[in-house]
């Protein structure tokens, strides 16, 4: 918990704006490759610390939705692929290679701009 105060409060001090998913964490723990491990993560403590204390500061939280394709989607030119959860490097047909994850944190943080320039 206190892991989570602490992070919670440097992203908040550093940073006027965070995007994340918003993972539907019952949903996956249901799932069958994941299983408990996933409920008991602490997400949703984090996100509602990080809430809290973005908004005290008076900056925003951008939750991108659960069903946005961040994982499936190239963050250079936007081709959109199924991808299996055990393949760890997004490859393009153009040519990029970028971590899974990465290329999703890319994908959220475009998403995020996207949905602040309509708001």
């Amino acid at each position: 918990k206190n892991f989570l105060h602490h992070k919670s409060k440097e992203l908040a001090t550093h940073f006027d704006v965070v995007a994340i998913e918003d993972l539907n964490m019952k949903g996956m723990s249901r799932a069958l490759h994941f299983g408990k491990s996933v409920a008991d993560n602490g997400w949703g403590m984090f996100t509602s610390f990080l809430a809290y204390k973005l908004h005290e500061q008076g900056k925003q939280l951008v939750k991108i939705d659960k069903w946005f394709p961040s994982t499936k989607t190239c963050s250079s030119c936007g081709n959109v692929k199924n991808m299996s959860l055990s393949e760890r490097v997004y490859s393009c047909i153009y040519g990029v290679n970028l971590d899974r994850d990465y290329n999703a944190a890319i994908n959220i943080k475009n998403e995020a701009i996207r949905l602040l320039a309509l708001a």
